[in-house]
Formats: structure tokens, C-alpha cells, sequence
């Protein structure tokens, strides 16, 4: 478990904040850009981190994610004027460009030069993967790209959504690499499916967890013998610091597909949840594929994108749990693998306290995340460089296997996940 003031710094990220300090080193997901889709098209809403902001793109097609607040009355910058390179606020007509340099005060004499003085903050961006994403750390240490491999293929090789969850970010992040939660939360009663990988997960409740530190956190493996005949079936993942995990496609059970998620915080009580999958074997997804149907997050049907991305299964509604079939066809009887982790996570409360746990063996990897995190906040702290910033994570790829028995899978699998390094299976008491 952690201690009061271990929670509070993990779950913390405003301005100011040790967790928020660290989550401004590096680059985040912002806004799909499909949400701006046009040159001077109306500018959007953006909540980061506690910080209110509004994005817009600009008549050259160029995106700027500017302060809510314009700086002269602090009037809501969301009902500008998107209008020739700048976005005008509506109070007095003050205008500002993409990087926050005032560039018209109509509402000053024409011989002022007020407005070469007045700037509104305004944050690095850029745009690939079918993500605006900005830096809202300090200038001179922003850090490369983070272009992993689902960000590079072509859009037709990629499904992404997005969906608020009601929960701090550390809830949903340690959700996303507790590999052993799958042979319950999200089991499925009815399956006769005679295949190794799924007759593994049938079977063995208890997983062993191997975590592998990296530079950029870890890599880890979830494994689960089938028989002395068949070998193990060998989950791996990897956690890239702050908010990345990456593991194979759990629909799909095919190679060449992976998947994953971004847990980024909204505020400490709210998380955007970023959910990609992808292929890397050069063909495309198909169109569901894409759209990720059956995972829960799937846009129109379980996330009301007019309602500001909201999940249409939630805390009101008991996220649409159905008791029969709880008995009889799924474990938790909650439709949809991820709306089923939103609800155990959403009402664990707003943050969990983590002072009263009780963790076990299996749960190796969340007490190195928080470790590795607990490291990164000091390194921040004492002006160092926190993990995760390098750009060996672009060749990153989950992987999941059978395996000879006893077969040492980083050994086996090197060539497909990463450059070999020990990993620890000892047990740290929590």
C-alpha cells in the first residue's frame, strides 16, 4: 500500500503539483483532429492537467492550444472568432495567434502599443497519428516526439477513441497493467474455445508476473500454463512512463495487431482514456476493427461524443450490469470489456485510497509503477530527465505467445519486443 502523502503526490496534477511538475515533461494527447476539421473552423474545449484551455487551427491549418482565459478580462477565449491566423475573444475583440502574441486590440487607440506587450499562454503542438497533442512543460526541455509504432501507420491500419472516466488517472493506469484481473473481470462463462491462449486464461487464475525495468518503466509478462505438453501461454506488456501501456490485441488473438492505452488526467478526479489499436503486419483494419466494437469504447454506441465524450454506461445506470447474465454468460455481467474496467475503477471513488489495500504476489507490477513514478517525481523534483522520453519506444510492440514450458520468454521474444534486460520476480510487500 502506499501512505497517505505517497497517494496524494501520485494522484495530484495541477499546476505546481510534484505529479503535475513530471506530466508537463511530457508530450499529450489533446484532441483527435477530426475534432478541428477545418481551417478556421470553431475552436474546441480542452481540460488538461486542471488547466481549462481552447484549441483551434487557424487559416493556414495550423493548431493552437491557447488559455481559456483572455488575459485582458478573462473572458472565455471558447466563444472567439476563429477568423485570418488568429482567434479573436468576443469581450473587446482582442485577437491572438498560435503562439499567444496579441496581434490586434481594436478596442486600444490605433497608436497604442499595448498590444506588444500582452501575451496569452499559449502551448507547443503537434499533429500526427490522428492526435493533436501539446507540451505544456518547461520550453527548453521539451523532449522528442513520442512516435511509437501505432502513431506511424497509415490511418486505415488504426482505430482510436476516447472516453471520460470518473476516476483519477492512477486508477485507470493501474487497472490497464494488472494482467491478472482478465481471468475474471472480463472473462466470458459461455467460451468453448479449445485454443491454447484461451484455455490458459480459462484456466490459470493465478498468473506469475514478471516485470523487466526498462528506461522507459518496464516490460512485463502475465504467465499462464496450459499443460507440461502445451507449453505456457506468455502475455506481455510494456508500461511507458507516465501513462502508456501497450499489450496485444485481446480481440483480435491474431499477430501482426496490438493495442493499448493512455491514461491522461483531466483533472484529479477525471481521466481522458485513450484507446488505440493498430496493425503492424501492413494490412488495414477492418471498418469495426477500427471503430473497436466490443471493447466498450466504441463512439455512438458506448461513448455520446456530443456529450463531451461521456460514457454512456456509468455510475448512474450500474453501467448496464445484467445479473442473469452474470450468472450464466460473462463474469461481471457489465457489456463491454473496458466498460466493465470504468466500472470497478470509477467506483473504487474519485481517488483511491490506497492506505487501506492489500496487495499480493500478483500484483508486481503496480507496485513497480508506482515505484518507477515515485523515481520520476524526484528526478523532476532534483532537474533530471524522467523516463520514457527516449526514443527507443517507437519500436516498441506487445507480444503474446505460447511457450515451451520454463522457456525464458525475454530470451525467446527479444527480437519482437526490445533489447534484453533482467527483470525481478521477487515479491515487495505493499
Amino acid at each position: 500500500m502506499l501512505t497517505f502523502e505517497e497517494n496524494q503526490t501520485l494522484a495530484r496534477v495541477g499546476p505546481g503539483t510534484p505529479t503535475g511538475d513530471l506530466m508537463r515533461r511530457y508530450w499529450i494527447p489533446a484532441t483527435l483532429s477530426w475534432e478541428l476539421p477545418d481551417p478556421d473552423c470553431p475552436p474546441i474545449r480542452v481540460r488538461l492537467l486542471g488547466e481549462d484551455m481552447v484549441a483551434f487551427r487557424d487559416t493556414n491549418g495550423v493548431v493552437g492550444v491557447l488559455d481559456n482565459y483572455c488575459p485582458h478580462r478573462r473572458a472565455s477565449m471558447f466563444f472567439g472568432r476563429n477568423e485570418e491566423c488568429g482567434l479573436r475573444c468576443v469581450y473587446h475583440g482582442w485577437k491572438f495567434d498560435v503562439d499567444g502574441s496579441c496581434v490586434d486590440m481594436p478596442s486600444e487607440p490605433t497608436e497604442s502599443n499595448f498590444k506588444d506587450k500582452v501575451k496569452i499562454a499559449a502551448y507547443a503542438t503537434a499533429e500526427f497519428g490522428g492526435i493533436i497533442w501539446i507540451y505544456m512543460g518547461p520550453a527548453d526541455l521539451k523532449p522528442p516526439l513520442p512516435s511509437m509504432e501505432w502513431t506511424q501507420v497509415p490511418d486505415e491500419h488504426r482505430g482510436i477513441t476516447k472516453v471520460v472516466q470518473q476516476c483519477n488517472w492512477l486508477q485507470g493506469l493501474e487497472g490497464g497493467i494488472d494482467t491478472v484481473h482478465i481471468n475474471f473481470l472480463h472473462r466470458n462463462l459461455k467460451s468453448i474455445n479449445n485454443q491454447a491462449m484461451a484455455k490458459a486464461r480459462d484456466r490459470s487464475m493465478a498468473a506469475h508476473v514478471e516485470v523487466a525495468p526498462t528506461d522507459y518503466g518496464y516490460t512485463y509478462a502475465g504467465i499462464r500454463p496450459i499443460t507440461d505438453e502445451e507449453g505456457d501461454y506468455v502475455r506481455t506488456y510494456h508500461f511507458v512512463a507516465p501513462f502508456y501501456q501497450l499489450r496485444p490485441n485481446q480481440l483480435a488473438r491474431a499477430e501482426g495487431r496490438a493495442s493499448g492505452h493512455i491514461w491522461v488526467p483531466i483533472d484529479d478526479e477525471n481521466t481522458l482514456v485513450w484507446n488505440f489499436s493498430y496493425r503492424f503486419d501492413g494490412q488495414p483494419m477492418t471498418e469495426s476493427e477500427r471503430a473497436q466494437t466490443g471493447t466498450g469504447n466504441e463512439f455512438g454506441k458506448d461513448i455520446i461524443v456530443e456529450e463531451g465524450f461521456r460514457s454512456l454506461a456509468n455510475d448512474g445506470n450500474d453501467y448496464f450490469i445484467d445479473r442473469e447474465a452474470q450468472k450464466t454468460e460473462t463474469y461481471s455481467g457489465i457489456p463491454g470489456t473496458n466498460t466493465q474496467d470504468r466500472a470497478v475503477q470509477d467506483t473504487m471513488g474519485p481517488i483511491c485510497d490506497r492506505t487501506k489495500e492489500h496487495l499480493g504476489t500478483t500484483d508486481r507490477a503496480i507496485i513497480m509503477a508506482r515505484k518507477i513514478l515515485m523515481e520520476a517525481v524526484k528526478t523532476v523534483e532534483d532537474g533530471g530527465t524522467p523516463p520514457g522520453l527516449g526514443t527507443n519506444i517507437y519500436s516498441l510492440r506487445p507480444i503474446e505467445k505460447v511457450l515451451p514450458v520454463d522457456t525464458d520468454w525475454q530470451n525467446a521474444l527479444s527480437g519482437e519486443l526490445y533489447e534484453k534486460v533482467p527483470y525481478t520476480t521477487e515479491y515487495v510487500p505493499a
